[in-house]
């Protein structure tokens, strides 16, 4: 079985009180694919 998934792939800089990340994977289709892997 297929699944086509629509969505962004970006690299993103998050700033938080704990800490700051920069070029982290991010994106709706990142999301939906890690999901995804849970149902395979």
């Amino acid at each position: 079985m297929g699944i086509l998934v629509v969505g962004s792939i970006a690299l993103d800089t998050v700033t938080t009180p704990s800490g700051h990340a920069e070029e982290i994977l991010g994106g709706s289709a990142t999301y939906f694919i890690i999901a995804a892997s849970y149902f395979t």
